[in-house]
C-alpha cells in the first residue's frame, strides 16, 4: 500500500463517518480511527451489542462482517509479477496521446515494452521478462511508484 492509497482511505474513513478502519497486509497494520459520533451509513444495518443478555424485550441485531479481502499472495497465486526497478512515475504509453503500451489481456512476449517509469526526468522502459497475458495492471497511470512495487501482473 503506498502513501497514496492510504491518503485515500482516510479521505474515505472521514467523508463515510466511520469509526475505525484495520487494515493488514503483506505484514503491514494499518489502522485508522476516524469520527466515532457520525451516523452509519444508510446502506447497513446498525450494530447492537448486547449487554447482560437478559433485555428480551428489544430485537438485537449485529450487522454482517464483509468477507475478508484475498492476501495478496493468494491473489496473485499462479501469476508472473512484473515489480518495479526503480522509484518514479508510473506512465502507461509513451505521451498522453497515444494508446498505452498494453492492456490487460493482450498477450506479451519477453522484451516487449509494457510501460515507462519517469525518474529524475528520465524515461525508462520497463520491459516484460516473461511470455503470457497481462491479468493485471496494479497503479494508475501517473501515479508515483515505489522499488519493488507490483507493476503488472502476467499468466504464464
Amino acid at each position: 500500500m503506498n502513501f497514496k492509497e492510504i491518503l485515500e482511505l482516510i479521505d474515505k474513513v472521514a467523508d463515510r463517518g466511520i469509526a475505525t478502519l484495520e487494515i493488514e497486509q503483506a505484514g503491514v497494520r494499518l489502522r485508522i480511527d476516524g469520527k466515532s459520533a457520525a451516523p452509519a451509513p444508510q446502506s447497513m444495518p446498525p450494530a447492537v451489542l448486547s449487554g447482560s443478555g437478559t433485555d428480551t424485550t428489544t430485537p438485537r441485531s449485529v450487522a454482517p462482517l464483509a468477507a475478508p479481502a484475498l492476501p495478496p499472495e493468494d491473489a496473485d497465486a499462479g501469476l508472473h509479477i512484473i515489480t518495479s526497478p526503480i522509484v518514479g512515475t508510473f506512465y502507461r504509453s509513451p505521451n498522453p496521446e497515444s494508446e498505452p503500451f498494453v492492456n490487460i489481456g493482450d498477450h506479451v512476449s519477453k522484451g516487449k515494452v509494457l510501460c515507462i517509469v519517469e525518474a529524475m526526468k528520465l524515461m525508462n522502459e520497463i520491459e516484460s521478462d516473461a511470455d503470457g497475458v497481462v491479468a493485471r495492471i496494479y497503479p494508475q497511470n501517473g501515479q508515483p511508484i515505489e522499488y519493488g512495487e507490483k507493476l503488472f501482473a502476467v499468466k504464464v
